[in-house]
């Protein structure tokens, strides 16, 4: 064992930490490291490990007709990061150009450097099955035996064996110390940026739901000259920005804070970035002075972040974040305003639903919408807000579910809709609880053939998917499954099933008297006795809806209707 490599080595170890440690700073590399990443992701990934293994191996020491290195520590790592694909690939292409470097053990150290990525990835791919994460031992152990599994390839495959004995007997030791440690540094340092991506993303998090708190009853109105102002003085108090400003595609609604004397209010668009962000309908992030585009000389702002809101899919407005000289915009400013922009591009929807919520005269309809539960709402967006950082597409998607969720809460809720309808609003709301909960929430649909064309009252099975998902499911560690079944059971009479394996209630839902609290709340909002009434007053007997529960056993609820609006219904309900 040749004990003086071992300092060299751990310099040039030390080294390609460093340049592993600005890579966690990278904001795109970052990202990646939070998710369950795209092939395109991994793609990343691989060229980012696959750079630091061949740095690794020129940063090595020429040994014997060798290279005494640190490429072991990318391979690894990428592998216990992103499983055995990323290792095989990382590896590869590690393995490859220590090949055309030569020596007689270039053969050896390719097939041992994708051997040692795809062992690390099948280490990862065993410890996330059981729910178990990469720590700092594990990739301690991980990387002593990389090391030995390197040096028995190197015996195997490398001639003559003399050389390759006397080689793997000098600095087997020396490398699998050094570079055992420097993976397991490594794994440190990544969880250490993983937390602090965390950290940001909660304190994002708290302070939108902050803002949201305050500023969701000043949009129902729409975007106007009173909103946005009430929700930039909101967001200026809660935030350490210079100013904040809203516009709507043509003027600016609000600015308050720095800049207000030639920002003014009323006054039409002049910055050239607010400009680009309206006709691009993208995040823009103006680092000076002059891709704010400002045309006051004097102006004090230097950073802005703009984001545009959307209402329908077009550009309503934009939302600007300014920061002066005095500090720069932070990671926790733009996911702040990330999360804000689509907080109040969703209430701008909402605005508009409500608007025509107005017209509506029926007043148990009426009241139905005013009882759509908040905690839904802040939950959806705080779900699609910690996607927009890795998933924009995914949130994209889920907004427009959101949109759509409470659209059909407006529009179907006045009248009668096809059960087609009815499934395609509960899909839009469980789009958005399953990517809440991911596999805590499974649904199952058993929708007989033909019955999709039928004739229900609006917004009669959603409720009962709600409660099944929220008091049923949710309570269980492990979640659980909503069944919807539907199917005509007689020639006249169609039979709707919704049924989960939750916790159930050992009560009688309906008797609010004699219910605790905890019950009780199963019946607040649009739930059960809501449906139990509207039946009641639109068919009569013997239509209805039956609950069967009991504690640990789960519930299911059976509502029986005629088919179409038929002479049995007590009333005719309208909107």
């Amino acid at each position: 064992m040749d004990v003086f490599l071992m300092i060299p080595l751990a310099e040039r170890t030390a080294v390609l930490i460093v340049v592993a440690l600005l890579f966690t700073r990278v904001r795109a590399f970052r990202s990646i490291l939070n998710q369950q990443a795209t092939w395109r992701e991994k793609a990343v990934m691989v060229v980012i490990f696959s750079a630091i293994s061949i740095l690794g191996t020129y940063n090595g020491i020429w040994y014997q007709d060798a290279i005494a290195n640190s490429r072991v520590i990318g391979t690894v790592v990428a592998g216990l990061l992103a499983g055995p694909g990323v290792g095989l690939m990382t590896g590869l292409v590690a393995g490859i150009h220590r090949y055309s470097l030569g020596g007689f053990t270039d053969l050896a150290c390719t097939i041992s450097t994708i051997s040692e990525g795809v062992m690390a990835g099948w280490i990862y791919q065993f410890r996330r099955n059981r729910n178990q994460e990469i720590g700092w031992t594990t990739a301690l152990v991980v990387g002593f035996l990389a090391e030995w599994m390197q040096m028995g390839i190197i015996l195997l495959v490398a001639k003559p064996y003399g050389d390759a004995l006397a080689l793997v007997q000098s600095i087997s030791v020396p490398m699998s110390v050094v570079n055992s440690f420097g993976i397991a540094i490594l794994i440190i340092i990544i969880d250490l940026a993983k937390k602090e991506e965390d950290r940001i993303g909660a304190l994002q998090a708290q302070r939108t739901m902050r803002v949201a708190d305050k500023t969701l009853s000043y949009l129902r109105e729409g975007l106007t000259y009173e909103s946005a102002r009430k929700v930039a003085e909101e967001i200026l108090r809660t935030t350490r920005v210079a100013a904040v400003a809203i516009t709507d595609t043509r003027c600016v609604l609000a600015h308050v804070g720095a800049g207000s004397s030639h920002h003014v209010v009323g006054e039409g668009i002049t910055t050239k970035a607010t400009k680009e962000v309206l006709e691009r309908k993208m995040l823009m992030i103006a680092r000076t002075k002059e891709e704010i585009g400002c045309k006051e000389s004097n102006c004090s702002l230097r950073y802005a972040i703009i984001v545009p809101l959307m209402r329908r899919q077009e550009v309503a407005g934009v939302l600007k974040l300014y920061q002066d000289r005095s500090r720069m915009l932070s990671a926790v400013d733009l996911e702040l305003v990330r999360g804000l922009g689509n907080l109040i591009s969703t209430q701008l929807e909402l605005a508009e639903l409500e608007k025509q919520s107005r017209l509506l005269a029926d007043a148990e309809i009426k009241a139905l919408h005013a009882q759509i539960n908040p905690h839904f709402l802040f939950n959806a967006l705080n779900t699609i807000v910690s996607f927009i950082r890795f998933r924009p597409e995914q949130a994209r998607e889920l907004l427009i579910h959101l949109g759509e969720y409470f659209r059909r809460n407006l529009h179907d809720s006045s009248g009668y809709v096809s059960l087609a309808g009815e499934l395609e609003h509960i899909e839009a709301y469980l789009a958005i609880e399953r990517a809440r909960f991911g596999e805590k929430l499974h649904v199952e649909y058993d929708i007989e053939d033909g019955v999709e064309r039928y004739t229900v009252p609006g917004l009669i099975l959603q409720p009962l998917v709600e409660n099944a998902v929220k008091h049923g499911l949710l309570p269980k560690r492990e979640g659980g499954t909503v069944q919807i079944r539907a199917r005509k059971i007689q020639p006249d009479t169609l039979e709707l099933t919704v049924a989960d394996d939750g916790v159930g209630m050992d009560t009688d839902p309906f008797l609010q008297a004699k219910t605790p609290n905890r019950e009780r709340r199963r019946l607040s909002g649009i739930g059960l006795a809501n449906v139990k009434s509207r039946l009641a007053s639109i068919y009569g007997e013997p239509y209805g809806i039956v609950i069967q529960s009991s504690a640990g056993s789960g519930t299911t609820c059976t509502i029986q209707l005629p088919i179409g609006v038929s002479s049995s219904a007590k009333s005719v309900h309208r909107g």
